[in-house]
């Protein structure tokens, strides 16, 4: 039985090794920042900045109501993909990025959320011009671009794109900073008196409980949750934010200076080398807004609408709420509280350590409510994706499997280590970029010639 469990923990550290391994491999070379960097720019040549100029066009396309049954409506699309997005990447992800690269690194995450509107843009409108119709509801995604767009010789993209997308949209992250936020505020002298192990399990139960509630209801049930909770856990987020940011006024105009100076400069980081920089910015940008990763489209391809060009129009918004919204609030919190300086924090406790500095006692339970309703909301909108991507990989009838598979995973996260758990999700995501932005670089035309005849007929309506 010793060597049995010697052996198995050996075999899980190998692979926890090789994951932290691949993930830096891969995002610290510069083939895949160039993708979604150097595909960005061409996307946004390509587009002549049209849908950039037209961005406030976006807001008033989620007022437009449908007659249809069928899908969800754009505000909640935007919402349940808020809802994906805007979660602990937002808040542990901005500070590990600081962190690791320093101030600077925020500056590189809002250029890469840049040219990531630009990608959803791109991206979210060909999964709404290829997607397909299954039990009277509408599915898409990068996967359908690919093998209705490009053909079957493409296909083994498609079927690449999935096979990682199951692990890139796992519960694993989300579940194991909820634990870690817990622990924080509640759990310091883990006061339950039991193994650490246990109480880590214990929490994770919790969890797979109040999201099985959600996920088995569907789409809509997830769209309807996500419509409510999204606009919620935003705004409280941003109130508390701004009262540490005011509370802490002089240090404003200073702490935009030093994050623009370091981006140039790189002091932060090891070796001081510039190009390493620009890789942590955009490598916790894409984490954040999933710019190009490609799970963005699968959300927005049940939407109501007919026209992939409005649909389109309003992706862009979830890249700036998500990354020049949520996470310059939260790099300004960190930055002007001084706690990223203590090298003793990692991750959310960071951001813990903020708000308890500018809000004793109350901070870290607003902290508490604001992170729960963060990753949540996460947790509902990625169990929808991984589904997407099993039903294509083993049919529709199947589909479901995957809400089971995503409530174990949940637990695996609870208990597994923040380094191994980031690190696999970012090999995930980094592979799944390939894919998507593969297809949406061949496509794009498709876009460019509907794009040039919605704007003008815009125009001539104004």
């Amino acid at each position: 039985m010793e060597i049995f469990c010697f052996l198995f923990l050996s075999l899980v550290h190998f692979f926890s090794e090789w994951v932290i391994n691949a993930a830096d491999f891969l995002w610290n070379g510069p083939v895949l920042v160039s993708l979604l960097l150097g595909g960005g720019f061409i996307l946004l040549i390509r587009s002549k900045f049209i849908p950039l100029f037209h961005f406030n066009h976006a807001f008033k396309l989620l007022k437009k109501k449908s007659n249809s049954s069928e899908g969800i409506s754009s505000f909640e699309s935007i919402s349940s993909h808020i809802g994906g997005i805007v979660g602990m990447g937002n808040i542990s992800g901005v500070a590990i990025a600081i962190i690791m690269g320093g101030p600077g690194a925020i500056f590189w995450m809002w250029v890469t959320a840049f040219f990531g509107m630009i990608t959803k843009f791109y991206t979210c409108s060909l999964a709404v011009m290829y997607r397909d119709k299954k039990k009277g509801q509408f599915v898409g995604g990068p996967m359908y671009v690919i093998s209705k767009g490009l053909g079957k010789n493409w296909k083994f993209l498609a079927y690449l794109f999935c096979f990682f997308g199951l692990l890139g949209v796992s519960p694993i992250f989300q579940s194991n900073q909820i634990v870690e936020i817990i622990n924080s505020v509640f759990l310091k002298n883990n006061v339950l008196y039991i193994n650490q192990f246990i109480s880590d399990f214990i929490i994770g139960i919790c969890i797979s409980i109040v999201v099985s509630m959600v996920i088995f209801g569907g789409i809509k049930r997830i769209g309807r949750v996500a419509s409510k909770l999204a606009p919620f856990m935003v705004i409280l987020y941003m109130l508390v934010v701004f009262y540490i940011i005011i509370d802490n006024y002089t240090k404003i105009i200073p702490t935009f200076s030093l994050i623009i100076t370091d981006a140039f400069s790189a002091n932060s980081v090891l070796g001081g080398a510039l190009g390493s920089l620009i890789l942590i910015g955009a490598r916790r940008a894409s984490f954040s807004n999933e710019a190009g990763i490609g799970t963005a489209p699968i959300i927005h391809a049940a939407s109501k609408t007919d026209n992939p060009i409005q649909e389109g129009m309003v992706s862009m918004i979830g890249p700036f709420i998500d990354t020049i919204v949520v996470c310059t609030l939260t790099a300004l919190c960190i930055l002007v509280s001084g706690t990223w300086e203590n090298n003793t924090y990692a991750g959310i406790a960071v951001v813990a350590q903020a708000f308890n500095d500018s809000l004793p006692m109350l901070g870290p339970y607003l902290l508490l409510v604001c992170t729960l309703s963060f990753a949540i909301t996460t947790l509902f909108s990625l169990s929808f994706f991984g589904e997407r991507c099993l039903a294509f990989l083993i049919g529709e009838r199947y589909s479901f499997i995957y809400r089971y598979i995503y409530l174990v995973l949940i637990l695996v996260g609870s208990t597994s280590s923040l380094k191994f758990v980031i690190s696999l999700i970012d090999l995930s995501y980094g592979i799944m970029a390939f894919p998507t932005m593969i297809s949406v670089l061949i496509l794009s035309s498709k876009i460019d010639k509907k794009s040039v005849k919605y704007f003008k007929k815009l125009n001539e309506h104004k």
